[in-house]
């Protein structure tokens, strides 16, 4: 069975932000030649900029550390991620550059511009075909996908939908615009919850499509307030998703319990289709410390649920998500991600990323110390 390199340094509970960073530092020299990146090619760094008051995200000083080895191969570098479907401060792109500010990754601290890959309105996107199992057309932030190099800076933590969030998540989900981000979620229309909506027309007047119409909300048969509410039609929805972010109550939303049978799947369809024609471009780094039980997308500070492993990198997403997974539950003593989401089988991401080519699941773990 052929197996992918994966290097590794271990970090401990406690160690401060200069003692990590030095191992780092070691970590990408004992692996530099592995990790070349070739002059004057433009490398998008994708990682998640955090949430407000979330702290889980990767230290800006680790980035900048890594933006600097890129830079002296004489590359172009920029760090970015895409827009979120959910409300928040990474809704759309002027809120989002302010956090990603907030939290440190200012080009004078890191070293390189943030873009949002995904446009100012979101709707920047190129379409791949992978006709992949569930997917057939995947929608890719145009900055990621006309970008040369992609390396991927993971937070390695648990998730309500997936089980675990690595470098698969990071590359499927996370580098698609916003109607991919909605595909994946399940391939239907946002829903309105009726008894949030105040009627503004917000949504109405913004839909591209005329989707969204106002109606009776006494149809259920179930009263939720006075006068009429908002509907989407999914027959007319094209799932752009920007009524999701425009509506100023937050009353669109993703049915996030549908379509949870086969997330993990789409996600790694997607990854394929976002290293599509980058398959001998793309550098993973993981980063196994506060390992959480939910992503960093919630707006809190979540605590650990088990010690600090290390910082691993590869080329192969799927080796390294396994080997980070393999780690954290052999010092856990137990699978410590079905333990906090036990309704998530988390293999479903690595076995089918594996069926369809993004990598092997097979690795061999190389230790630096």
């Amino acid at each position: 069975m052929q197996q992918s390199k994966v290097f590794f340094v271990s970090t401990k509970d406690g160690e401060n932000a200069k003692q990590i960073n030095n191992k780092l530092a070691k970590l990408i020299a004992s692996c530099k030649p592995f990790l070349k990146i070739k002059k004057d090619k433009l490398v998008a760094i994708k990682l998640h900029f955090g949430e407000e008051e979330n702290t889980g995200f990767v230290n800006p000083d680790f980035v900048k550390t890594i933006v600097g080895e890129i830079k002296k191969q004489s590359a172009w570098v920029f760090l970015t991620d895409t827009n979120a479907l959910y409300k928040g401060s990474r809704t759309n792109t002027i809120d989002h550059l302010g956090l990603a500010y907030r939290h440190g990754f200012t080009p004078d601290k890191v070293g390189a511009p943030v873009i949002i890959a995904d446009g100012v309105k979101s709707d920047e996107d190129q379409e791949v075909k992978i006709n992949g199992d569930l997917i057939k057309t995947a929608y890719v932030a145009t900055a990621i996908s006309k970008s040369d190099v992609i390396v991927a800076i993971s937070h390695f933590k648990g998730h309500i939908m997936t089980g675990f969030g690595g470098a698969i998540k990071n590359l499927g989900m996370g580098c698609a615009s916003r109607r991919g981000k909605l595909t994946q979620h399940g391939g239907i229309a946002p829903v309105v919850r009726a008894e949030k909506c105040v009627a503004c027309s917000a949504c109405i007047e913004n839909c591209p499509v005329d989707a969204i119409k106002y109606v009776d909300p006494d149809v259920s048969g179930v009263r939720v307030g006075a006068g009429k509410k908002a509907k989407i039609s999914p027959k007319i929805c094209i799932g752009c998703a920007g009524c999701i972010a425009i509506c100023p109550v937050g009353a669109i939303d993703v049915a996030w319990a549908m379509g949870a049978d086969t997330i993990q799947q789409k996600i790694a369809e997607y990854a394929k289709a976002t290293v599509s024609g980058k398959e001998d471009s793309q550098i993973y780094f993981n980063f196994c410390i506060k390992i959480t039980k939910e992503c960093d997308c919630l707006a809190k500070d979540d605590p650990k649920i088990c010690p600090d492993i290390g910082i691993f990198v590869s080329l192969d997403p799927v080796s390294i998500d396994q080997a980070c997974v393999d780690k954290i539950n052999g010092v856990s003593g137990g699978d410590i991600f079905r333990q906090q989401h036990p309704d998530r089988d988390w293999r479903k991401q690595l076995e089918h990323a594996e069926k369809i080519g993004l990598g092997n699941r097979a690795y061999e773990l190389i230790e630096v110390r």
